[in-house]
């Protein structure tokens, strides 16, 4: 079985059966001997430790120029926190081209954020800040910023907690959110979702949770756990469907 791990970043597998593909920065240095040998310099601690436990089945690859693989060729596509990074009109070209890597019968796994969860979590905030507890009502821009802070952010999450200088440099050198592709340009929720890969040519779509699936050994391969063995990306909305 060959499993496409699209937009991986660093959350890669190592299992034999994975092809970890994207263009990250990190995975850029991983690939570059030069870069690679100068990473102790170039990544922080806590950006260090992920870079050393990446593993070999790595493909460097731009997506917006296609995936890299020949006709139905692949059992299995899985892309997690990735579609919604993209332009509706790209979204969907984007699962045609999934479409056409895939065997018949092959499986593709989605996971986005989950908007209508959200928009329950918020409804139902809202709903106690009419009490008038001054410390519910303190708390309900969370919950905004769970709809809407990805999608206005002006820096990358990952460079705003680094210190001033490295902070500075990677602003300098690899520009906004927007340019790395770190902001939301739609959300997802099962209608819209479905309706998505429906017209892009997939069949019997289903909702599944964080550790259910059809794609044998899924637990095994750990794709959607934490170290822990629970839910790796929380709140998510998780969607397969069948070439």
């Amino acid at each position: 079985m060959k499993i496409l791990n699209l937009g991986c970043g660093s959350k890669t597998s190592s299992d034999p059966s994975v092809v970890n593909i994207d263009f990250s920065i990190m995975l850029r240095i991983r690939s570059n001997p030069i870069l690679k040998y100068f990473a102790p310099i170039l990544l922080n601690a806590d950006r260090l430790q992920r870079f050393n436990t990446l593993p070999d089945n790595l493909v460097v690859h731009d997506l917006s120029k296609g995936i890299p693989l020949a006709d139905s060729s692949v059992d299995v596509v899985y892309h997690s926190h990735v579609l919604e990074h993209l332009d509706r009109d790209v979204a969907d070209l984007f699962m045609r081209e999934v479409l056409r890597v895939l065997k018949q019968g092959g499986v593709l796994r989605v996971v986005v954020p989950d908007f209508e969860r959200c928009c329950r979590e918020y409804l139902e905030h809202a709903i106690a800040c009419e009490g008038g507890d001054e410390g519910v009502i303190k708390q309900h821009d969370v919950f905004v910023e769970n709809i809407l802070l990805q999608s206005v952010r002006r820096e990358a999450f990952g460079t705003s907690q680094q210190k001033p200088l490295r902070r500075f440099i990677e602003n300098l050198f690899l520009g906004d959110a927007r340019h790395r592709g770190e902001t939301h340009q739609w959300m997802y929720d099962r209608y819209n979702l479905g309706s998505l890969l429906t017209n892009a040519g997939f069949s019997q779509t289903f909702v599944q949770s964080f550790n259910k699936s059809n794609i044998p050994r899924w637990d095994e391969i750990g794709l959607d756990l934490d170290k822990g063995g629970g839910e790796y990306k929380p709140g998510s909305l998780y969607m397969e469907a069948v070439k």
